[in-house]
């Protein structure tokens, strides 16, 4: 799903809006049912580019048209397990060239997972004799077992060689004086940025400036569907949110005539973070993107449905689009129900 603007031709490209397992779901598909799941089912008849049910790891690309060079910027958030197969779909589909900045909302598998697949949207060179790809990341994020590969799980010679891997991805190649008859192995050029977790001090990327948000009445109808059309892309503005009861992710403000806040992973918002995007504080959003994870009941790292409705009510944006969901939620029922839950 993508928004296109008139005038200055900036996007919104939604790569997936699926949780960690994806959609369709592996276990539906390979072990059999007396009751077969619908939605996960639905991936074998219907192309992935045609259904709405198929649903990839969590990722937003920003289609940035710059006026100042009259130039298009490509900004990737996010770079998880199902990168490659996005790239295929969606990259191919919407002529969609290189990626000329990542950031990262946080380093769990499904953010970054597919970091070594940029390669396939940067320049070729045999001899990685190219500029790296700037990526953004937190710190916090870069102290969590170099990009947590959750290498606490793992133990002995896998555990060593996992971390050599990412060690060997993290960092800038370095060309080094090879062996006789040695050659030079293609690997992704990363220039890792640390961002800092101020307010007051903003970063840019691929020309977009962005602005850390450190955190822990009239009626209104709110339009929500589970995805939806996307407002212009200019200025962006990042709240941390929380991923767990202790754990801090990135969401992202943006926009100056259309303020869309963009929050992929979350299980509860600090009240900083909620004053800036509420329409009783730092101002109405023109456009929510909420993390929603299950139908029903809770969890101890992100939203799901009850809470997500509840959240959208409290902080009352003109309208609200749904991402992370698992195979539970069927695309086009739950927005017949979404439609009529937003008239109430």
């Amino acid at each position: 799903m993508n928004g296109s603007f008139e005038g200055d031709g900036s996007a919104l490209i939604f790569l997936g809006t699926g949780c960690s397992s994806a959609v369709p779901n592996a276990m539906c598909l390979i072990q059999k049912s007396e009751s077969p799941c619908h939605v996960c089912s639905q991936s074998l008849s219907i192309p992935p580019d045609r259904n709405r049910n198929y649903r990839g790891n969590t990722s937003l690309f920003i289609d940035y048209y710059c006026q100042s060079d009259g130039k298009h910027k490509y900004i990737q958030i996010d770079v998880g397990k199902t990168f490659r197969e996005q790239v295929l779909l969606w990259f191919t589909l919407h002529n969609i060239p290189q990626v000329d900045s990542i950031i990262l909302t946080h380093e769990h598998a499904d953010a970054v997972l597919g970091l070594d697949d940029i390669r396939a949207v940067q320049p070729f060179s045999p001899t990685n004799d190219i500029d790296p790809t700037p990526i953004f990341v937190t710190q916090f994020a870069m102290d969590r077992k170099t990009l947590r590969f959750t290498l606490g799980d793992f133990e002995g010679d896998l555990r060593s060689r996992i971390l050599l891997r990412w060690r060997r991805c993290r960092r800038r190649i370095r060309l080094k004086k090879l062996k006789e008859g040695q050659k030079v192995r293609r690997v992704t050029q990363l220039d890792w940025r640390v961002i800092e977790e101020d307010c007051d001090k903003p970063f840019v990327a691929s020309d977009l400036s962005f602005t850390p948000l450190p955190v822990s009445s009239v009626e209104l109808v709110i339009h929500v569907s589970l995805l939806d059309l996307c407002p212009e892309t200019q200025i962006l503005f990042m709240p941390l949110v929380m991923h767990g009861a202790d754990y801090v992710c990135f969401g992202f403000i943006f926009g100056e005539k259309s303020i869309v806040a963009y929050i992929s992973d979350v299980s509860r918002f600090p009240l900083s973070t909620e004053y800036v995007i509420s329409k009783s504080g730092g101002g109405q959003l023109d456009l929510l993107i909420l993390d929603t994870l299950y139908k029903t009941g809770s969890h101890n790292t992100h939203l799901c449905f009850p809470q997500t409705l509840e959240t959208i009510k409290r902080l009352s944006p003109k309208r609200a689009l749904l991402i992370g969901m698992t195979h539970e939620f069927d695309h086009h029922q739950d927005n017949e129900f979404l439609e009529e839950w937003s008239k109430r």
